[in-house]
């Protein structure tokens, strides 16, 4: 397994999680280590599990601010344990590692809940970089919706943000973390043209070059839970050779 060596000494740099309690759920011993080294520059209280059932006992009975999962454990996989945590009522980021590169395995652990994916062999920075924008994102969450903004509604769409809920027609639909942020931050910008890094940017919290892919997962994800027709999109349109808008309402109007 290629990671990348050596402790990042940039790590401190501007934002800092301050004291977060990690669990790093990871079989094999070297890329546990590595990962926690490197996560301990950022004042973080990180520990290790190196199996699911472990895993499974500590996330019941402990309380943390983050799980990075790896998909493939000893006794209770990765997507059982994402399970396990989302129904805790405390809602935890979760980060999930993974050797495989198909596309199902990615869809699965973001089904199952997880904030995030990343796939082996991976560069510790951008790991790094991805759980500081976990953190930033968990807190925004926990700030008060003004009483004006907490609804948005957008044709047949209404997204009530205190309660992390969506409707279409009055039909409740279920999205992950990350979809939901992405289609907030969407209806909050009507016919705006984004390009995939600047979503990665935005929405993500940061931008990486090579993961332009996970924009794409993400949209087309996202068109079939709320597009009427996905192949025929009338909420999240392409802008060929430059990214992704969300349509004015006046396009809504129909179905």
């Amino acid at each position: 397994m290629l990671l990348e060596i050596g402790v990042n000494n940039t790590t401190n740099e501007g934002y800092r999680p301050m004291n977060r309690r990690i669990l790093i759920v990871e079989d094999q011993a070297d890329i546990a280590n590595l990962i926690k080294i490197n996560l301990d520059d950022l004042d973080c209280q990180v520990e290790i599990a190196a199996d699911g059932r472990e895993a499974a006992a500590r996330i019941q009975n402990e309380e943390f601010d983050l799980f990075i999962l790896d998909l493939m454990l000893p006794h209770v996989d990765g997507l059982e344990l994402c399970r396990k945590i989302r129904t805790k009522e405390n809602y935890v980021p979760v980060l999930m590692l993974t050797a495989k590169s198909e596309e199902l395995d990615r869809v699965l652990g973001l089904e199952m809940g997880a904030d995030d994916y990343m796939t082996k062999p991976f560069s510790v920075r951008e790991l790094t970089a991805r759980v500081k924008a976990l953190f930033r994102r968990g807190d925004a969450m926990g700030q008060p919706v003004p009483s004006d903004q907490a609804v948005l509604v957008h044709g047949n769409l209404t997204i009530d943000i205190s309660k992390h809920a969506v409707t279409l027609d009055g039909k409740s639909i279920e999205l992950t973390a990350r979809e939901f942020d992405l289609l907030v931050h969407f209806v909050n910008h009507p016919g705006r043209v984004y390009t995939r890094a600047q979503l990665l940017d935005t929405v993500w919290g940061y931008s990486h070059d090579g993961y332009e892919h996970t924009v794409n997962s993400h949209i087309n994800r996202l068109r079939t839970k709320i597009e009427y027709d996905a192949s025929k999109p009338k909420y999240i349109l392409t802008v060929w050779g430059v990214g992704y808008k969300f349509a004015e309402l006046e396009a809504n109007s129909e179905h």
